[in-house]
């Protein structure tokens, strides 16, 4: 969720409003547990950067 990450140097809503973003751009997901939304990388992202990893070998 925002608040274990808002420790990063910015405001937590300028973190909420950047998680938001990539979200839109399909690179987090997002479930919502009553006040708290948690992020995780989008699984398909995951397999993207796995096979491009991959290539790399």
């Amino acid at each position: 969720c925002v608040c274990d990450i808002s420790d990063v140097g910015v405001s937590q809503p300028t973190v909420s409003h950047h998680l938001k973003k990539l979200r839109e751009a399909g690179l987090l997901t997002s479930e919502r547990r009553g006040t708290w939304v948690y992020y995780q990388v989008a699984p398909p992202v995951v397999a993207a950067m796995s096979a491009m990893l991959d290539l790399r070998t």
